[in-house]
């Protein structure tokens, strides 16, 4: 997994690129939080488009930077999953924690 990083105004976006799961998922959260402290951004975006596969730490991942940023009065923006990673986020109401675009038809992830 690597991320990248954009800092815009009062927006980070991390660019994710690979897999999430338990064993990149410690240091994902670690450099995500580390730059949420460093920038205080209102919004953190995560753009999914390279993520390739994502198990149940992704939806971890998630929560906990859900809860981080609801302490700084801040959203989560979720862009550009696949399918089935939005098929899964879904079903993990994660929809109620965080807005989740995407580019593609509605029935694709029913």
């Amino acid at each position: 997994m690597q991320l990248h990083y954009d800092i815009n105004k009062n927006q980070l976006l991390v660019l994710l690129d690979g897999e999430i799961d338990h064993h990149s998922s410690n240091q994902i959260r670690t450099e995500i939080d580390t730059a949420i402290y460093a920038h205080m951004p209102r919004t953190l975006i995560f753009d999914f488009q390279n993520v390739t596969f994502m198990d149940s730490s992704g939806i971890g991942l998630i929560m906990g930077r859900h809860k981080i940023l609801r302490n700084l009065d801040s959203e989560i923006i979720i862009k550009q999953p696949s399918p089935q990673i939005a098929r899964i986020l879904r079903l993990s109401s994660m929809d109620r924690l965080a807005e989740i675009q995407i580019n593609y038809p509605e029935e694709v992830i029913s």
